[in-house]
């Protein structure tokens, strides 16, 4: 019998290395006992196995890769077993390469549901946590309760980090905390929640607010116990050292909690008025928000404002802008029912005496502007997203995504929706050759075309 013992819950690399030395050695599942260093109590009669001999023969395997993409997310399940399960597919998948594709086995059935419930987790984690502000201004940092069913909140930390990249925060758990400093995200051991002193008579105050909210009233009880008005307050201003992992927070009269996405489009762009998320607004004239219709079924989202929309305040009505309008009019793309906004909200330029010239974000700048995409696409929740340009694609799948390869039709998005990537307009302007760009403008136009169809066929494009 090996017995295996892993560093933490969540640890892939541990399992990985440890489930395939075992299977090139032919070790059973049945012969394996799974557990986590200091958190379950090792069985009677074993002790950790050693290293494992090399394997004598250059015998070697492969799985499929959504696999490894399964057992990624199901290992961060509460279930005990997951280790030994995620072991007891790969074994089985050495002898039969599609059995994932079987989801009446009862193995793959399990994982999968294992995979469904973390990410109903995760997103119900984006969901409902809710920061509040502990000291003010320039000394402010944020701070929120959250009880995971699963082990999420490393797997869900960066999504907090490009929403609010402008601010630091704290997400405390009973399993681990994440804090946010601006640059990088950090964890300390969890908080028990048993630890909590009771309520202020402002928390009080706080609840009862919420509380006549149908959002609250109406949760279900599993998630209301993360809802804003559950007991958090003092515990966040209590052992705020210990919880921070050394940063102390000022301990201070505690304002409303940062407040959740706008749902509207003027709120959302009064607040993007003011965003120093990062450095660009400094020279910058204004932020340039996007534009249209609040039911539009198609968002183009560019790369970043122009000089002319730096001075004008408004997308696209500079030479790209008028080059869109052309192209959206021969696709049949009826403008006025399109939500046109950009992945970087203001003018990125490096200035040659009064000439400025456009400069491209860089990854850290696209994180952090983000999160007005993010509460854009909620606000407005187009069927489609058109993406134009390399910095437009990478904000809207979170990841450099070549525009070459994928360019032309249509993807599935994590949330549901239809993406579409094409160039940037001003990639024509830039052409040199014209024959190039004749034949470079009509793709364009047919890449619109597929917006065109889907506009068509949406019933709130009538």
């Amino acid at each position: 019998m090996q017995l295996i013992i892993l560093t933490s819950e969540t640890d892939f690399d541990g399992w990985r290395t440890a489930a395939r030395s075992l299977a090139l050695h032919r070790i059973d599942p049945a012969d394996v006992t799974w557990t986590v260093r200091g958190q379950n109590q090792v069985p009677s009669g074993l002790s950790e196995a050693s290293n494992l001999p090399p394997v004598e023969t250059e015998t070697t395997f492969s799985v499929p890769a959504n696999f490894i993409e399964l057992a990624r997310i199901a290992i961060l399940h509460r279930d005990d077993e997951r280790f030994a399960l995620l072991y007891r597919l790969l074994w089985r998948l050495k002898a039969d390469h599609d059995l994932l594709a079987a989801m009446t086995d009862p193995d793959v059935a399990q994982a999968s549901a294992m995979v469904n419930a973390v990410r109903r987790d995760a997103q119900r984690m984006r969901e409902i946590v809710r920061f509040r502000e502990i000291g003010r201004e320039h000394k402010a940092h944020y701070a929120a309760w959250f009880a995971p069913e699963h082990h999420i909140v490393e797997f869900t930390a960066p999504f907090f980090a490009r929403r609010f990249a402008d601010m630091p925060w704290s997400i405390l758990t009973p399993d681990v905390c994440a804090h946010w400093d601006g640059h990088a995200v950090t964890f300390t051991p969890g908080i028990n929640q048993m630890e909590m002193p009771a309520p202020s008579k402002l928390e009080e105050t706080w609840r009862r607010h919420f509380q006549a909210k149908p959002s609250s009233v109406d949760a279900p009880g599993k998630r209301r116990r993360n809802l804003p008005e559950a007991s958090i307050l003092e515990p966040l201003l209590s052992d705020a050292e210990r919880w921070t992992g050394g940063r102390m927070i000022p301990r201070a009269e505690t304002s409303m909690a940062r407040k959740p996405a706008a749902d509207n489009l003027e709120t959302l762009r009064e607040e993007a008025a003011h965003c120093r998320a990062c450095p660009l607004w400094k020279d910058a004239t204004q932020t340039v928000f996007g534009e249209g219709p609040k039911n539009a079924t198609i968002m183009l989202v560019g790369e970043q404002p122009g000089d002319k929309e730096d001075l004008a305040g408004h997308p696209f009505v500079g030479p790209a802008g008028q080059m869109l309008d052309r192209a959206l009019e021969e696709a049949g793309v009826d403008r006025k029912k399109v939500y046109v906004t950009n992945a970087v909200k203001h003018f990125k330029f490096l200035a040659r005496g009064k000439i400025r010239l456009h400069q491209r974000p860089n990854t850290p700048e696209i994180r952090a502007c983000r999160q007005w995409y993010e509460r854009e696409i909620s606000v407005i929740d187009p069927a489609l997203v058109v993406a134009m340009g390399a910095t437009a694609a990478q904000s809207v799948f979170g990841k450099i995504m070549p525009i070459g390869k994928n360019r032309g039709r249509l993807i599935d998005l994590a949330d549901g929706r239809k993406a579409l990537v094409t160039v940037h307009p001003s990639y024509l302007l830039r052409l040199p050759d014209e024959e190039a760009k004749k034949l470079e403008y009509q793709r364009f136009v047919d890449d619109l075309r597929i917006a065109a169809g889907l506009q068509a066929k949406t019933p709130r494009a009538a």
